[in-house]
């Protein structure tokens, strides 16, 4: 300190310090404002970086005040230094936070845009904000003076000790980069395992791939098993696909009549049910001469896998009380059971009870066979 410290020196610092707070506040209160401007706006960039200034803005005008305050103090050399690379690496780090906020949310945003859901791949998301930070964090310990490259040499060695240690995570890891970045999953899709796991895709982060099922439960699964596994996914290359359904009528039915008929109810459906296709061709394909009908297969147009059991139900519902107005039958199953008697084989109904010698007769209709007497009383 080249001199002491003066009443002078204190006020002007203060002073700063005052400016620089007022500065945040009032930049804080811009900032709101612009923030309700932009979520009018139909792109989400704008939210995003406004949402992220309101943390830096009012910190670097802090931190300017403090450096405005350190140089009216009488402060020597090595202090000065050693404050201005504090706040400089302050200012980094609060820079830092608020680029990997914005290049998160971006990444989000993108993830969301391209999938057409209000999902997020959050590996991508996560692995953006880890090295964003990384290089913040290392910009700042340059700043203060601190060598980063032994700190590099120790991470490279010590990574592959912590990879060997984490087989399975990197494993999962790198398998959800690959599942991502090969299009086979995205999050929104409809997915179905050969281990009869199935659902809505809702997050693939950095070890497993979250899956809603249609009963509002969430199904786990790891990413190296995702990877591993045989999967059918009915959104790619497109939601819209078509469902079978198979009915029968019995042998005495017109099939023209039967066949017109159920056209008509698969074009009603198709017209007035939420997710069904009005465009689609409806179809009727008889196959099959079965014991008690003759049997055939309805397709009809889905515009996603979980419509489809609403249109299933609507459809059974309109084509049963159709074909009971129009008087076609709908045979149940029926089996004839045919009985034959062999009279070589069948006793007489009278045959007499042999009796052993030395036994007594067990039942009153025994005796009266044994001793051939009748019972003539009243």
């Amino acid at each position: 300190m080249n001199r002491d410290l003066v009443l002078h020196d204190w006020l002007v610092a203060g002073i700063a310090l005052a400016a620089g707070a007022a500065a945040g506040l009032l930049l804080r209160a811009l900032l709101r404002w612009l923030g309700r401007h932009a979520e009018r706006t139909r792109w989400r960039g704008d939210d995003i970086i406004v949402d992220a200034l309101r943390t830096i803005a009012p910190g670097a005008a802090l931190i300017a005040g403090a450096a405005v305050a350190a140089t009216t103090l009488p402060l020597t050399a090595r202090v000065s230094g050693f404050v201005n690379q504090s706040l400089t690496a302050l200012l980094i780090l609060i820079a830092t936070l608020s680029t990997a906020r914005v290049v998160a949310g971006l990444v989000q945003s993108v993830a969301g845009t391209r999938t057409g859901v209000a999902a997020s791949a959050s590996i991508f998301v996560n692995i953006t904000r880890i090295v964003v930070l990384v290089m913040g964090v290392l910009v700042a310990l340059e700043t203060l003076g601190v060598s980063i490259a032994p700190l590099v040499t120790a991470l490279g060695v010590g990574g592959l000790a912590v990879a060997l240690a984490l087989q399975d995570t990197l494993a999962n890891l790198f398998a959800g980069v690959h599942i991502l970045a090969s299009k086979t999953v995205q999050p929104g899709d409809y997915i179905r395992l050969t281990s009869g796991e199935e659902g809505y895709v809702v997050d693939i982060n950095w070890r497993n791939t979250v899956v809603r099922n249609l009963s509002n439960n969430l199904v786990i699964i790891p990413n190296g098993r995702l990877a591993r596994t045989n999967m059918t996914n009915f959104t790619q290359p497109q939601a819209q696909f078509s469902i079978m359904v198979q009915v029968g009528v019995g042998y005495e039915s017109d099939l023209e009549h039967v066949e017109r008929v159920t056209l008509e109810v698969v074009d009603g459906v198709m017209a007035d049910i939420n997710g069904a296709l009005p465009d689609h061709e409806a179809a009727v394909r008889f196959h099959t001469f079965a014991d008690s009908r003759i049997n055939f297969t309805v397709i009809l147009g889905v515009g996603e896998f979980s419509d489809q059991y609403r249109i299933k139900h609507e459809f059974i519902k309109r084509l049963h009380q159709r074909f009971r107005t129009e008087g076609i039958s709908i045979p149940a199953p029926t089996h004839t059971i045919a009985l034959q008697r062999d009279e070589a084989l069948t006793p007489p109904p009278y045959a007499p009870v042999p009796h052993q010698r030395g036994s007594s007769p067990s039942t009153p209709t025994e005796l009266t066979e044994l001793t051939g007497l009748t019972d003539t009383r009243n």
